[in-house]
C-alpha cells in the first residue's frame, strides 16, 4: 500500500540560471515532492497534466515506483517560465500558462482514501481542502504554500492550517501572512491556528521548527556547486513527509531527523537542474551528507 499521498502540481519548466538553461523539463510540487518522497516511502500522487506531457517523464515518475493513478490528463500541461539571478533563494517569473490546472478539482481515487500520511504540496488552498475532505482517516497532513495564495486565498488557506498537524513556508511566506518581521511571532501565530508544528525554510541559511514548548534551528548546507534551487523546497517537504512515514514516529525529536533528512534531499537538488541530480541520488549519498549535517551542528 502506499504510504504518502502528495497533491500538487506536475509541470512542464523552462528554467534560466547563471549556470545554464532548461526548455520544458519536467517539474511542479508534486513532481519534487513525490520524487523526494520516494527515497523513505511509496507516494501516490494528485495532479493533472495535459496531452503534451512526454512519455519519458511518466516512465521517470513510474520507475521510483510513485502511483500516478490520480493523475489526470486534459488540456496542456501547466508550464511555468522563470529564472535566477545570483541571487538564487529568488525565482522571478516570466511567464504562467496554467493550462489545464486552471479548471482542476481534486479527485482522490479509491485506493488512495486509506492513506495516513497526507502532503498538501503546494497548489490552490480550495483543493487541498478538497483533499482532506476525501481522505477517510488521516494521520498526519503536511502544507506548503507560496506568496500567491496568501495574497489571493488567504481565508481559505487559513481554513487548511486549521486542519493540519504542520505548516511549512519559507521566511517571506511567513511574514506576509502574518504581518510581521518576527518568525518567531509569526510561528506562534500559526501554532494557535491549530498546527503541532511549523516549519519556516530559510533557503541556503537552513530552517527553523518551532513546537509550542520548542525550537530547532537546522543548519543550512554549504554547496560549492550550486546550478537550480527550483523544487527544492518541494523536495524538503517530500522527504520530510516520507521519513516520518517510514519511521512512523511523531515526536519532535523525529521531527528534527526529518527535517534534516529533508535539507540533504533538497541540498542535492540543487546541484542540477530538474530531476538530474536526484536521479543518480543513492541511500549511500543521503547517509553521508545525514552525518555531515550532524557535525556541522556538534559543539
Amino acid at each position: 500500500m502506499d504510504d504518502v499521498l502528495i497533491i500538487g502540481t506536475v509541470a512542464l519548466d523552462t528554467i534560466e540560471t547563471p549556470f545554464g538553461k532548461v526548455e520544458k523539463g519536467i517539474g511542479g510540487s508534486a513532481t519534487y515532492a513525490s520524487y523526494a518522497a520516494s527515497f523513505f516511502s511509496k507516494p501516490a500522487v494528485i495532479s493533472v497534466i495535459g496531452h503534451d506531457f512526454p512519455k519519458e517523464y511518466i516512465e521517470l515518475l513510474e520507475k521510483r515506483g510513485i502511483n500516478l493513478d490520480g493523475l489526470k490528463v486534459h488540456d496542456k500541461t501547466f508550464h511555468w517560465d522563470g529564472y535566477y539571478e545570483y541571487d538564487m533563494n529568488e525565482a522571478k517569473t516570466r511567464k504562467t500558462e496554467l493550462n489545464s490546472l486552471a479548471n482542476f478539482k481534486a479527485d482522490v481515487p479509491e485506493n488512495y482514501k486509506e492513506i495516513k500520511y497526507i502532503f498538501l504540496a503546494n497548489i490552490d488552498p480550495e483543493q487541498q481542502l478538497e483533499t482532506i475532505k476525501q481522505i477517510k482517516n488521516p494521520k498526519f497532513i503536511v502544507l506548503d504554500t507560496m506568496n500567491f495564495w496568501i495574497s489571493s486565498k488567504k481565508k481559505s488557506l487559513l481554513d487548511v492550517i486549521k486542519k493540519v498537524d504542520v505548516l511549512l513556508l519559507n521566511d517571506g511566506e511567513a511574514r506576509q501572512l502574518f504581518g510581521t518581521i518576527s518568525l518567531v511571532k509569526a510561528a506562534n501565530e500559526a501554532l494557535c491556528l491549530g498546527p503541532k508544528a511549523v516549519i519556516i525554510k530559510k533557503g541556503e541559511h537552513g530552517a527553523l521548527l518551532f513546537t509550542k514548548n520548542k525550537h530547532f534551528n537546522a543548519p543550512g548546507y554549504p554547496l560549492e556547486n550550486i546550478k537550480d534551487p527550483t523544487g527544492c523546497g518541494d523536495c524538503f517537504g517530500g522527504a520530510f513527509i516520507g521519513y516520518l512515514a517510514k519511521t512512523n514516529d511523531l515526536s519532535e525529536s523525529n521531527f528534527r531527523k526529518a527535517i534534516i533528512y529533508g535539507s540533504v534531499i533538497a541540498s542535492h537538488n540543487a546541484e542540477d537542474f530538474g530531476l538530474n541530480r536526484l536521479k543518480s541520488l543513492t541511500m549511500n549519498d543521503i547517509e553521508k551528507r545525514y552525518k555531515e549535517f550532524q557535525a556541522i551542528r556538534e559543539f
